[in-house]
């Protein structure tokens, strides 16, 4: 417990002065409670017409009666005194639960603020992991740990933030008065009490290891969520409801059963506290009559005794109970951790060199790659020149992507090196490296935001509008901009919907050319769009290569023709490399597929 329990209490250092705050309002509520329920001392006594109201020898509480009520107890006026305690209790009470409502405020503004910045912390350090960790964690997953568990670990901080604290010092005080009521009482009831949490010992360590597995089995339901509603059309067209139906039904299942064994060793808490506490109460009862038959203790005292004895069940109860909360936001809180000790790109990143461009060439020397051992790139070896246009073609599965991923160093070889004018990209600052590169992919991403900001992503303030606006130009996108209900402060909706295929293909590109990298990749970027859009889009890629070294991927042999050098593919092996026209002359695969593609209507 102490790892992940320790661990939040660094995002608590911040925001320690509301701790303060409501351990100091909770202490004075405490002492304020007590003392309100001694008050029922010299009230019983004066019921029971004692002729000394206020129990004498009992130190400091018997100065602390004398003094709240001394003056408002008349031997000769009973009723008038009865009226003027119950007035002091009633005042006492009052300002107790102003101070329980000031700490309360005080205990949920500070368990938010660590909750949110949990969250920020850990979708901060999300974004910054390489691409290898995201293709091995589902979307789902991933989302649970950032929204999810980061709302499930709050509950350890309210438990100890608020109610606990509040409880503790309930506790503390109570005891204190106790004590000073009867020693020996007091000593039976704290000799009992502390077997209440050895006793739920062994169920908590079973709770903590169920609510992990939970927490696991709520990410896989968001996974299928996530899944079904982003591929909705897929799901439609292939009929496939009454799939997507069981996958989800076995989640849910999974996941409920997993509640119910979890809450049914949860409600094994309560009970076992209650009946340990009433063990107690009945013993501190049973002796507690003992000294009044002695005349050790008066009888308003004894009951005064057993009632703040059983005030202390309720805070005993949920300092019991909170160990039970508390497994289920340590598990949540062990998964963020995991996300968090995960490192960065920039931690694992060892290049220092600056680099300002691409004056020569980018070389791949015998580069190969393999994922968990299988091998899908092999032997590796090209020049690509300052304003080149290298084309890689191959059937799907051939490692074309793989290899453009190598560029911004998405993943690093496991053999061989790239370099970039003569120096390895290894040793290159990650962050100098992507600046020098563009990307524009097929399954272009856009953002609910306006055209402006979807073209000038990530570089806020960086750029005038009239940079933008040629940029857009340069793309052949200003036209239909322009056309839209706002121009380039129209919304777009999420992932772009207002927009064709060609049309957010071709903000992409002025996105990626707003910021003129030197090196351009077109990860199939033709591929998916229509004659006019292709074209359009192909006049951006003709009119923007002087100067840039441009990687193009794409199905469509027709865009590639201009290219310097198109790479075939096959297996993770360049099998054939050449201009357009020596590679039909070769008659080789290029050839064929060429042939293939000139064959269709």
């Amino acid at each position: 417990m102490t790892g992940p329990y320790r661990r939040l209490l660094t995002f608590l250092r911040p925001h320690r002065h509301y701790l303060a705050g409501n351990v100091a309002a909770n202490i004075v509520s405490a002492i304020l409670d007590a003392v309100a329920f001694a008050l029922l001392i010299p009230f019983l006594n004066v019921l029971f017409g004692l002729e000394n109201p206020v129990p004498q020898g009992q130190g400091w509480l018997t100065d602390l009666l004398n003094a709240m009520v001394g003056r408002l107890l008349d031997p000769t006026d009973p009723g008038g005194s009865l009226l003027g305690v119950i007035l002091m209790i009633v005042l006492l009470v009052t300002i107790k639960n102003v101070f329980i409502w000031f700490g309360g405020q005080l205990g949920v503004s500070l368990q938010e603020r660590i909750t949110r910045d949990l969250r920020d912390a850990v979708f901060r350090h999300m974004q910054r992991l390489p691409l290898g960790w995201f293709a091995r964690t589902k979307t789902g997953q991933v989302m649970a740990r950032i929204l999810g568990d980061a709302e499930q670990a709050k509950a350890i901080l309210a438990e100890v933030a608020t109610r606990t604290i509040q409880s503790l010092a309930q506790i503390i005080v109570t005891i204190v008065v106790l004590l000073r009521m009867s020693p020996r009482l007091a000593l039976i009831a704290l000799v009992i009490a502390p077997l209440i949490t050895l006793l739920l010992q062994p169920l908590l360590r079973k709770l903590r290891k169920g609510h992990r597995r939970l927490r696991n089995d709520y990410g896989e339901i968001t996974s299928v969520l996530q899944e079904v509603i982003s591929g909705v059309r897929i799901v439609k067209s292939f009929r496939g409801e009454a799939y997507e139906d069981q996958r989800f039904t076995a989640a849910s299942g999974a996941y409920t059963k997993g509640m119910v064994r979890i809450a049914r060793l949860a409600l094994v808490s309560s009970p076992a506290t209650e009946i340990l506490g009433t063990c107690v109460a009945v013993t501190v009862l049973w002796f507690g009559a003992q000294e009044v038959f002695s005349g050790a203790l008066t009888g308003g005292v004894l009951i005064t005794f057993m009632v703040m004895v059983m005030r202390l069940l309720q805070p005993l109860k949920q300092m019991s109970q909170a160990p039970t909360v508390a497994q289920q936001s340590l598990a949540a809180a062990e998964r963020l951790f995991e996300v968090l000790d995960q490192p960065t790109e920039a931690q694992r990143d060892r290049g220092t060199v600056q680099v300002t461009g691409l004056h020569e060439a980018l070389v791949f020397e015998d580069v190969a790659f393999a994922y968990d051992g299988a091998p899908v790139l092999e032997h590796i070896s090209f020049t690509a020149r300052t304003g080149d246009m290298i084309a890689l073609v191959g059937a799907s599965g051939a490692g074309k992507s793989t290899l453009v991923d190598l560029l911004p160093r998405f993943i690093e070889p496991t053999h061989g090196r790239i370099t970039l004018d003569g120096t390895d990209t290894r040793a290159i600052a990650l962050p100098s490296l992507r600046a020098l590169i563009g990307i524009v992919s097929q399954d272009t991403v856009l953002f609910n935001d306006t055209v402006r900001a979807n073209i000038a992503y990530g570089t806020a303030g960086r750029y005038t509008a009239e940079q933008i606006e040629a940029a857009a130009r340069a793309a052949n996108a200003h036209a239909f901009i322009n056309e839209l209900p706002q121009g380039y402060d129209t919304i777009l909706g999420e992932r772009g919907t207002r927009l064709s295929g060609g049309q957010r293909q071709r903000l992409a590109i002025a996105r990626a050319l707003l910021t003129d990298p030197p090196v351009l990749i077109l990860d199939e970027a033709t591929s998916a769009l229509d004659t006019e859009s292709e074209r359009l889009v192909q006049e951006a890629i003709d009119r923007l290569l002087s100067g840039r070294t441009v990687f193009v991927i794409a199905h469509r042999l027709s865009t590639v023709v201009n290219a310097t050098r198109i790479l075939v593919l096959d297996r993770g092996r360049i099998i054939e490399e050449g201009t357009h026209e020596a590679l039909l002359a070769v008659g080789g695969a290029y050839a064929r597929l060429h042939g293939l593609q000139q064959s269709r209507p």
